[in-house]
């Protein structure tokens, strides 16, 4: 890592990697007053120690269909080829494995949680690195760090095409530039192979609001991800799109520590971190937040992107996440980076394993609010990735999806859910289910669980 460290401290010295680069501005705003002590003390409870090795992870089916399947419905985690991210700094993986504030402007994309490619399952989990259980050819992968502002090939990021600092208006332009590098990737049969690409922005919109309404808008937000969307869907055949919901901003305000790093949260999200609680700039930031997810639900929960070919499915699990927390009640800084505001490994292994289980769980229910403290396992003789509405209900025994709510029965703060076969439903619109944090759904398997109203379940149950 000693060229990139050296890299950053140049790209500071310099004023920006690139002109008129925006997050460069705001990292350099964040650290102008710290002491060289401050900028490079270590903090190696940040990063994975060396030789950390997860369990072996197993399924019942691990196969791939006997033939590439024609419909998006049947497809297998075995069947998926490659794999494609598109987002901003939270799919850039930046700071996630950084030992001082330096070290926040390197990009880990080779253990993002969404598209990182690092060695194996059993040293970082990713979803890649689970899919690679199943087809261990899978193409797209990122397998290097880069440095944000700095040209990167495609060897180092892979299909990780998403840009630190982006907003939703820049989606379209990564969508142009995914489609055209798809079109020629090596090894890549473009009309035959199945891809699956996962999306994650908005977040950044949130942070940008106060200094642009118009610009932030939930009208923008969605009208953007529209154009992107309907871009994939005319241009790629056999693709399954992962859109996931953005997150609850407010709880990070409680992200802080008397460090010189989380001075930097400021910095990258100031429209929510600077108005003083219960004011009504903070109360107004929460709304749009809330208008975000739902605009994103209207667009998606309906057929409008979906063809025997392709699927768009809303990955609703961190709808109203809450920060992992300690017993005490604190916030578990150790899912953070120095900066307060990005995740480290240990937080991208959670967003992957709440990921992977919406991709494979066929039951019928939309709770989308919770990571999963207590999991029970059911055997399913299905091994498809989810691409079906997470809506249906019973009548008469027979499943169909009609804008009604699944059975769902709350316990105080325990949900119970009642799960619905795939092989009994009738596709409508398209939404996986509640996630389950903390461990990994075998591909295949269904499950009733009951639900923490927290974000703990981030807290690893492998061993980290």
């Amino acid at each position: 890592m000693g060229w990139l460290c050296v890299a950053v401290a140049t790209c500071v010295l310099v004023s920006r990697c690139v002109k008129g680069d925006n997050w460069w501005w705001k990292y350099e705003e964040g650290i102008r007053h710290y002491s060289k002590e401050a900028l490079n003390k270590e903090f190696p409870e940040k990063t994975r120690p060396i030789g950390f090795k997860h369990p072996v992870f197993q399924c019942p089916d691990m196969s791939p269909s006997p033939s590439a399947p024609s419909s998006v419905e049947l497809v297998k985690a075995g069947d998926i080829k490659v794999v494609a991210a598109l987002g901003d700094s939270l799919t850039t993986a930046i700071g996630a494995n950084a030992t001082t504030v330096l070290g926040i402007p390197i990009e880990f994309r080779h253990v993002s949680w969404s598209i990182g490619g690092y060695g194996s399952y059993e040293d970082v989990i990713t979803l890649p690195n689970i899919l690679k259980l199943f087809n261990p050819k899978l193409l797209g992968a990122a397998r290097g760090k880069t440095l944000h502002g700095m040209e990167a090939h495609l060897g180092q990021t892979g299909l990780n095409l998403a840009v630190t600092g982006h907003n939703t208006f820049n989606l379209p332009g990564q969508t142009r530039h995914l489609i055209d590098t798809l079109r020629g990737f090596e090894g890549l049969n473009f009309e035959k192979d199945w891809k699956l690409l996962t999306i994650l922005i908005g977040m950044n919109d949130i942070c940008d609001y106060c200094k642009d309404k118009a610009l932030f808008s939930a009208e923008n937000f969605v009208h953007y991800m529209s154009v992107s969307l309907e871009m994939l869907m005319n241009e790629v055949p056999r693709m399954i799109v992962n859109v996931v919901q953005i997150l609850p901003m407010q709880t990070l305000r409680e992200v802080h520590k008397p460090t010189p790093g989380c001075l930097l949260q400021r910095s990258f999200c100031s429209c929510l971190i600077e108005p003083v609680g219960r004011s009504a700039e903070l109360r107004e930031l929460v709304e749009i937040n809330l208008e975000f997810q739902r605009r994103l639900e209207s667009l998606l929960l309906a057929d409008r992107f979906f063809r025997d070919d392709f699927a768009v499915v809303l990955q609703p699990f961190l709808k109203q996440a809450d920060p992992p927390r300690l017993p005490s009640g604190k916030i578990d800084m150790s899912f953070f980076t120095h900066d307060c505001f990005h995740f480290t490994i240990k937080g991208h292994e959670e967003l992957a394993k709440g990921l992977w289980n919406n991709m494979v769980d066929h039951t019928s229910h939309i709770l989308t609010i919770i990571i999963f403290y207590f999991i029970f396992f059911k055997p399913s003789r299905h091994a498809c990735v989810c691409t079906v509405s997470a809506r249906g209900r019973e009548d008469g025994g027979e499943q169909f999806f009609r804008p009604h709510h699944p059975r769902v029965s709350a316990h105080g703060s325990s949900v119970h859910l009642h799960p619905t076969p795939l092989g009994q439903v009738r596709p409508a619109s398209r939404t996986a289910g509640a996630a389950d944090g903390g461990r990994l759904l075998p591909a295949g398997c269904t499950r009733g669980v009951r639900a923490s109203w927290f974000f703990v379940g981030l807290s690893s149950q492998t061993g980290d």
